[in-house]
């Protein structure tokens, strides 16, 4: 992590052009006060800590960390502050790959993302999905070089003509998932990256409701998969992990039917875990079809090793003295702050509207998979002599 734009000026005489949170639109200006830099100086200690405490550490040819996150309109929402984007990279940089939803079209963002985890981080992005169902909207995997290997592989998928003129609720879907293929010690996979249709409405009399959208979204998207596993030489496809926000519901145990009857099986360290901010949902989940050698990490009790991270236990936490710490700001982007008249008005916009705006309204979710499969592989060999 790239943490000199929290040093203080005096520091900075010789060496200004390394900073990265600059005000382009006032003469790059340094974005931080003294104050915003000793606020999340303390935050990020204690989101450091978070982090030590709820996701393993990265064991050289041992492990890799596998995560996804949807970022509230990364791009779009422009009041983000440099502090909230120091948590993002930092939260990023506790894993080794991390395919990220609802990057929007403005990239400044996330290439500012970029710089502060530094050069040995890359990147892949698709473009955005035009239309207004699309959202302006596109799919990133950020990835840690030292630790995995883009395989080259990197696509999205369009559903063909003839599959769809089947059925009449889609012309598409409506965010184009995206895939790529990683390399990492024994391990060859490839990630598909969706973000599904959201919502729990039935959209009134002769429409299909958001969750015959959904199911129709899944299904098609299976359809499509299903030539690509036929090609079982092919690690990639041999080792495939759908993940991302899928917007399924607790009711829609007949949508993750449909992924798990393909050999899908859900990530054991999620399931009924709430992934959203106002934790009553489980729209964020993880989905693997491997080979036997493609292991997870397994605690002492023999349970896989993953979870939900939230963030918000340690960063823009819902306590009346921290909220006091960003009164100012909350007045500077709220529309009308004419609203916020008390106390109780400025924790209940903070909670509902303002910290989510700030990091998202989803939090990561993660795995551990194990890297080295040497032990496993040599007990089959052996036993096949």
């Amino acid at each position: 992590m790239w943490y000199n734009d929290l040093r203080p000026d005096s520091e900075l005489r010789n060496d200004r052009y390394s900073l990265i949170m600059l005000d382009e639109k006032d003469n790059f200006q340094r974005m931080m006060t003294d104050e915003d830099k000793k606020r999340t100086i303390l935050n990020m200690n204690r989101l450091k800590a978070g982090i030590r405490d709820q996701i393993p550490n990265k064991k050289v040819d041992q492990n890799l960390l596998l995560a996804s996150w949807n970022i509230k309109n990364f791009g779009r929402l422009r009041d983000r502050t440099p502090e909230s984007l120091y948590y993002i990279a930092e939260i990023i940089s506790a894993f080794d790959i991390i395919s990220v939803q609802e990057i929007n079209g403005n990239l400044s963002h996330f290439k500012k993302i970029i710089r502060l985890l530094g050069s040995d981080w890359k990147y892949t992005l698709s473009d955005v999905t035009e239309g207004n169902s699309g959202n302006d909207e596109r799919f990133g995997f950020i990835y840690d070089s030292r630790r995995v290997t883009h395989s080259g592989l990197s696509g999205e998928v369009v559903i063909p003509e003839d599959l769809l003129s089947a059925q009449p609720i889609l012309r598409q879907l409506k965010r184009t998932p995206s895939f790529a293929g990683f390399e990492s010690g024994w391990k060859k996979f490839s990630i598909l990256s969706v973000h599904l249709h959201p919502g729990d409405d039935s959209n009134g009399p002769n429409k299909p409701t958001d969750q015959e959208i959904r199911k129709e979204e899944v299904k098609l998207l299976i359809e499509v998969l299903k030539e690509r596993m036929k090609d079982a030489v092919n690690d990639e496809n041999r080792n495939m992990i759908i993940l991302g926000d899928t917007n399924l519901y607790k009711n829609d145990d007949d949508i993750v039917k449909l992924i798990t009857d393909e050999g899908f099986s859900e990530s054991e360290s999620l399931l009924g875990k709430f992934t959203n901010t106002s934790l009553n949902q489980i729209y964020d989940r993880i989905f693997l079809r491997v080979s036997k050698y493609f292991k997870l990490v397994k605690d002492s009790n023999d349970k896989e090793v993953g979870g939900v991270f939230n963030l918000f236990n340690y960063v823009y936490i819902n306590t009346p003295e921290e909220i006091a710490n960003y009164h100012d700001l909350m007045l500077e982007h709220k529309d009308n702050p004419a609203t916020l008249t008390s106390d109780q008005k400025f924790i209940k916009y903070f909670n509902a509207y303002w910290k989510r705006n700030q990091i998202s309204d989803h939090l990561p979710v993660w795995l551990e998979i194990e890297t080295d499969s040497s032990a496993g592989f040599l007990k089959n060999k052996l036993a096949k002599l």
